[in-house]
């Protein structure tokens, strides 16, 4: 592994756009005025750079180890390529719906591209009760046309074996394997929760259908090479831009690092966790009309999800038993396994490493109950996820158990 290449820093950025002659028209590396470091401190640098005309580029470079961490878990950068790599093949199906590209430094591992600051990430807007119409819909969208363009159905056989062999990415697929679908199940080092949830994580431990589902989910998500999935799809992964109505204006996914050939169901999943949670936030502050808005996302989202794919199936390369009747088995599968990863995302985000300020932010007496309504909603999930439930209805579900679950707290 590589990890003699210089890091970027406020000190050496100007000189390196110098360097670059393709970002001269993107910013004017001679009059830098600001140089701001926006890394979520997980795995990546992560730069805002602008400019005295106000124009901005960001560069996100990728570490030999994991940030969060540092040095003594180490990981290639080359997890810097599959993003770049992504992120310009799903711009050939959703160009609106991910940033723009301007370079991949391979020998430094870094990735120049659009400056997306007049976006929010859509988690802190959530987090802060605003209501972002539209960007549920233009997620789902991006969904269905990525992994449509990317699967059999809009690649071809030759083209998806070819893509699963470039994108392999095995230490990074490892993570989502340990912290999602192994660990919370067993008390480990890496796990992590308030003493008053002590119960409820060790609920899930003991849930012996749930870990049997685990099993089934990781199985799927180890082997399933269906699509050039995000691999990492969350509200923390999207950025929003919205009118003083809320409107949506602009709706991005970023961070694919985690990309790879995987189920099609996994981002869907990941996404529904999310909201969940964020509708956990909602419910535990006591955000009404915020709580009203929440419980709409899933079903926009998955609606839009399936009106794209079912808009492009009729481009399947191959027709002759990629039939009809198929689209609508898989549609069922689908939603079933969407379910089920997003029970194993919601149990991390509350036990494992790596959890979310949707949570966290909260007081501890809120925190508590807030917590408990989303493991038990996983715990719901899973089992529910084979009754071909509406997403209105499971969501209905969720939004019960967080209530029923809700603590008292001084948080406002």
């Amino acid at each position: 592994m590589d990890n003699t290449y210089e890091f970027l820093s406020s000190s050496n950025i100007e000189s390196y756009l110098t360097s670059r002659p393709e970002t001269s028209s993107v910013i004017d590396s001679t009059s830098i005025v600001e140089i701001k470091e926006v890394g979520d401190g997980n795995l990546n640098l992560v730069f805002i750079v602008k400019d005295n005309q106000g124009k901005g580029i960001v560069l996100k470079q990728a570490l030999p180890y994991v940030r969060l961490v540092g040095p003594s878990w180490p990981m290639s950068p080359d997890r810097a390529r599959i993003e770049f790599e992504t992120t310009v093949i799903h711009s050939l199906a959703a160009k609106h719906l991910v940033p723009e590209i301007y370079f991949y430094d391979t020998d430094r591992f870094i990735i120049a591209m659009e400056d997306l600051s007049d976006h929010q990430v859509w988690r802190t807007a959530l987090n802060n009760g605003e209501i972002n119409h539209g960007g549920a819909e233009s997620v789902g969208e991006y969904i269905a046309k990525v992994t449509f363009a990317t699967s059999v159905f809009g690649a071809g056989a030759d083209a998806h074996k070819k893509g699963i062999a470039r994108a392999i990415n095995p230490e990074i697929c490892l993570i989502t394997e340990d912290l999602v679908f192994t660990e919370p199940y067993f008390p480990g080092e890496r796990n992590s929760y308030l003493p008053a949830n002590e119960p409820d994580a060790q609920a899930i431990i003991n849930d012996e259908q749930m870990v049997l589902e685990m099993g089934h989910l990781k199985f799927t998500f180890m082997t399933a090479s269906e699509a050039l999935i995000h691999g990492d799809l969350h509200t923390g992964s999207v950025m929003v831009k919205s009118d003083a109505d809320g409107n949506e204006i602009s709706t991005r996914a970023f961070d694919s690092e985690f990309s790879f050939y995987g189920p099609i169901a996994f981002d869907i999943g990941a996404v529904f966790a999310n909201f969940y949670i964020a509708l956990a936030r909602s419910i535990a502050l006591g955000r009404t009309e915020h709580i009203s808005f929440i419980e709409t996302l899933p079903t926009a989202m998955w609606d839009s999800f399936e009106n794209h794919f079912r808009t492009l199936w009729p481009t399947r390369l191959d027709k002759r038993v990629f039939s009809d009747r198929l689209l609508d088995d898989l549609m069922v599968s689908w939603k079933e396994d969407a379910f089920g990863f997003a029970s194993a995302k919601m149990a991390r985000r509350i036990v494992g490493l790596a959890k979310t300020s949707d949570i966290e932010t909260l007081d501890p007496n809120v925190r508590e109950g807030a917590a408990r309504g989303v493991l038990r909603s996983a715990q719901m999930l899973i089992r529910e996820r084979h009754n071909h439930l509406s997403v209105a209805a499971m969501t209905e579900k969720v939004k019960s158990i967080m209530q029923e679950v809700r603590t008292e707290g001084d948080d406002k």
